[in-house]
């Protein structure tokens, strides 16, 4: 898996409170490891969140012994939540403080996935499909049948999520594993970029790209254009 990864602050905020580590190398026992997250809270209190986190998820992987990889990533994430969640109760610069974190590592030809908050996995081969399903109020909204997905796009509460690493002792992921194919490019992005790009457009970036490097920063400058309200991070990596 060959993977390529791009942040940028966006046209609106103060500071990047995303943060992301890519590695197509070994990691203890994964062979690759992807992981996006954005943070949350007031001051500088968000992007401490991610970093924390993130930084602590590849650190509790770096010393995984062979286990299965949703075991290595609950573990992880449990740990980094723990961290997190006691930091902000220790600090009042902090108090508050969460993340959004969205992770995978490809083994053969079987992509497994974690997530907490609306920071998304995609997987790109003849159409985009949305692996993850966001934990966000809207999201809820959408499987009662209260309001439709494209309303949900420009609904006011968008923003809100349900679920978040770090705000409470104890936290749930989401957990995914499905089956790809050589060629398959696999799309980790924080929100910044799924409110200012329809996945349809960002499907039509990747497969006209002349590569992945530069379809990178081709959703980066789109989003931006598209008015660039959040905080933007891309990762695309393909299968081979």
């Amino acid at each position: 898996m060959k993977a390529y990864a791009k942040t940028d602050i966006g046209k609106k905020r103060s500071m990047n409170q995303d943060y992301f580590y890519c590695s197509d190398h070994p990691v203890g026992s994964f062979q690759n490891l992807l992981i996006a997250a954005d943070g949350m809270g007031g001051h500088r209190a968000g992007d401490h969140a991610s970093k924390l986190c993130v930084e602590n998820i590849v650190k509790s992987i770096s010393g995984s012994i062979h286990s299965t990889p949703v075991t290595v990533f609950n573990e992880a994430i449990m740990a980094a939540n723990k961290i997190v969640y006691e930091e902000a109760r220790q600090y009042p610069q902090y108090e508050g403080m969460g993340t959004t974190v969205v992770a995978c590592t490809l083994s053969g030809h079987t992509l497994y996935v974690a997530n907490i908050g609306d920071s998304r996995l995609y997987l790109i081969s003849d159409e985009i499909k949305q692996v993850t399903s966001d934990h966000s109020l809207v999201e809820e909204m959408v499987k009662k049948g209260d309001i439709t997905e494209r309303e949900a796009r420009i609904h006011p509460q968008k923003n809100i999520i349900t679920r978040a690493l770090g705000i409470d002792d104890q936290v749930h992921a989401d957990y995914f594993e499905i089956s790809v194919e050589t060629s398959d490019i696999v799309l980790l992005c924080t929100d910044g970029l799924t409110n200012m790009i329809e996945d349809d457009d960002i499907e039509y970036i990747v497969k006209h790209s002349s590569s992945m490097d530069k379809a990178v920063n081709s959703l980066v400058a789109k989003a931006n254009e598209n008015g660039g309200y959040d905080n933007i991070t891309v990762i695309l990596a393909v299968v081979n």
